[in-house]
């Protein structure tokens, strides 16, 4: 894994060594540089696969250059198919000789995580591109026919200096993390996933070009019985890990939790690797999926670690762990990951996970509902009829109780917005507190997805999955996983993010999905032929951290000296009384969506004071 960051006819005086120590650590092996007209490339590298100096970047081949921050792990097949030779088997030259046959086509053919710079010396033309799902940054920051990019925002932003973007900033409280392109920044975006951006160089005029849109796979219905349908599951994610593990000249291990997600990639990871090590966190003051995760551990006898976090450290790592995502970070699952990663690194330098599972194939409680009703279109019964028992009700504390999961299945059943719905359903932070913004939330492009998922056809459920793709997988919860693994020069693989997954998992029928109340059906009847039988019914927890705890003890001093603060930053975007009433308690809320709000504004803060002056 890598980082890469380049200059387009951008003429301000920037530091290599800036740019290099800001990259380093996801590419502590080389960096290198190269200029080329009016292009500079750069390239810091994590060896992983073509280990000797012919997998090194920036890379030239026939008047093409590429910095490259990813892995194919089909490359060699694509030789294969396309006859394509070469003394080196580096996937980087696999892309290079593919440009030079298909053009940006050839992005059809990849399976794998990436975000590239390759440019094109005889046309004059440079392609910024990422990946179907957005496993691999890649932020761009544009004006007056100039060009800056990054694999983080902490470099873009030490060497370019953007003004921040209020607006972004509000949208950002109000959903939890920023959506699709947006950043904090002006004048800076985040390439979005299946995108690539087709610059002239000589004239700077740019072009974004959807490439993928995993939209088209949910209007593609998949015509295999159900028993066809898990036997193809069993041999994509089969066919996944395998290409996973073979492309790395290093071990690879993999990330396990007491889930079906994890499980399953380990098991089928065990029967590739020997040896294979697997990694458990046992989170203080959880549930402890520790002894779930044991269980997949002995039957595949995988060098097992657990890894115990007390949290006695957290309130004087809390600020480097936000600070490393470059804005504001909502996510506290980021907290647990950060220090799995870092434990997983002593020991491995490739990593598998089971990201994508849930938004693919429906993990999610929240998702049970809407296979039955469609809360994108209720009618005036159903709302009013909501709202009036939300009304009544107590307020729900208790975080995986049934009741705590009805009341918020009437919070959002209670609103005819379909925007209000979603973040209510999804993040559910300020819905319901719009009055307390002073810069109010617009969420244009979220809102305007949604009103176009009204006339999609889709049934709701495919509506919510294919949202959670673009929304909460792209902007949260695959920048938390990159940012922690990265952090450590620990790279991350998902398998069940292949090409083959995104094309045939998006098109399952919704009751292969969803069946009854019974969340991912298809994948735990798939996991009854690997896993214990203990674990195949087990709930969604992911990291489950005691945010609610955190933010009353161990983060107690550390959120209110921020937040309590005579002139602090979020004072510009909300009322800072209704701030400090959530810190006082005086907020009818549950204790969970306190935390929630009072970390995600505690996150906005820190990135603040952290950012250069």
């Amino acid at each position: 894994m890598c980082g890469i960051f380049g200059l387009i006819d951008y003429k301000s005086p920037i530091a290599e060594k800036l740019i290099f120590e800001g990259l380093r650590h996801r590419g502590p092996d080389q960096q290198q540089s190269r200029t080329q007209d009016n292009v500079v490339l750069y390239h810091t590298r994590l060896a992983i696969q073509d280990l000797s100096v012919t997998g090194c970047q920036p890379m030239s081949y026939h008047g093409l250059v590429i910095v490259f921050n990813g892995e194919i792990y089909n490359h060699m097949e694509l030789r294969r198919k396309y006859n394509l030779e070469a003394s080196s088997h580096s996937d980087t030259l696999t892309i290079l000789m593919l440009f030079e046959l298909l053009g940006m086509k050839m992005l059809d053919e990849f399976d794998g995580m990436f975000a590239f710079a390759l440019y094109d010396q005889h046309n004059r033309r440079i392609y910024l591109a990422r990946d179907r799902a957005g496993k691999k940054p890649l932020y761009v920051y544009g004006k007056q026919g100039s060009w800056v990019f990054s694999s983080e925002l902490n470099v873009l932003n030490r060497c370019v200096k953007p003004e921040l973007n209020y607006e972004a900033l509000a949208d950002y409280l109000y959903l939890g993390h920023f959506y699709r392109k947006a950043t904090p920044y002006m004048h800076v975006d985040e390439l979005e996933s299946g995108h690539y951006l087709k610059i002239d160089t000589l004239t700077g005029y740019a072009e974004n070009i959807t490439w993928y849109n995993i939209e088209t796979a949910y209007h593609q219905q998949q015509v295999f019985s159900y028993k066809e349908s898990v036997e193809r599951l069993d041999d994509i994610l089969q066919q996944a890990v395998r290409r996973r593990i073979d492309s790395s000249d290093l071990d690879v291990g993999s990330f396990l939790s007491g889930g079906i997600d994890s499980g399953l990639v380990t098991a089928m990871a065990a029967a590739h690797s020997s040896n294979l090590k697997t990694f458990t966190v046992k989170v203080s003051g959880s549930f402890d999926e520790s002894v779930l995760a044991q269980q997949v551990a002995e039957r595949y006898e995988t060098q097992h670690t657990v890894v115990e976090i007390d949290f006695s450290d957290l309130d004087k790592d809390i600020e480097k762990i936000l600070t490393n995502h470059g804005e504001p970070n909502s996510d506290n699952s980021a907290i647990p990951s950060y220090y799995v990663a870092r434990e997983a690194k002593k020991h491995i330098t490739v990593a598998l996970n089971g990201d994508g599972a849930d938004e693919m194939l429906g993990g999610y409680r929240r998702y049970v509902p809407f296979k039955h009703i469609d809360f994108f279109n209720p009618g005036s019964l159903q709302r009013n009829g909501a709202r009036l028992l939300t009304s009544v009700l107590p307020v729900a504390h208790k975080k995986q109780s049934y009741y705590t999961y009805l009341y918020r299945l009437l919070k959002f059943a209670g609103y005819a917005d379909p925007l209000k719905m979603y973040c209510s359903a999804s993040s559910d932070l300020f819905v319901g507190f719009e009055d307390q913004f002073l810069v109010q939330p617009l969420m244009g492009d979220l809102s305007a997805n949604l009103e176009r998922m009204e006339s999609s056809g889709l049934s709701p459920l495919k509506k919510l999955l294919y949202l959670d793709f673009e929304s909460m997988l792209f902007g949260r919860l695959l920048p938390k996983m990159d940012i922690a693994t990265m952090a450590h020069s620990l790279e991350g693989r998902s398998p069940f993010l292949c090409r083959e997954m995104l094309d045939f998992a998006p098109g399952l029928k919704d009751s292969y999905k969803i069946k009854g109340i019974r969340t991912k059906s298809i994948l735990r009847d798939l996991a009854k032929k690997y896993l214990p039988e203990t674990l195949i019914d087990q709930p969604k927890r992911g990291f489950e951290v005691p945010l609610a705890r955190w933010v009353d003890y161990e983060l107690k001093k550390n959120i209110e000296q921020v937040l309590m603060a005579g002139d602090p930053f979020y004072a510009t975007l909300l009322k800072k009384d209704f701030i400090l009433d959530l810190l006082r308690g005086k907020v009818q809320i549950s204790e969970e969506r306190r935390a929630k709000i009072l970390f995600c504004v505690f996150s906005l803060e820190v990135w603040y004071q952290n950012l250069p002056k």
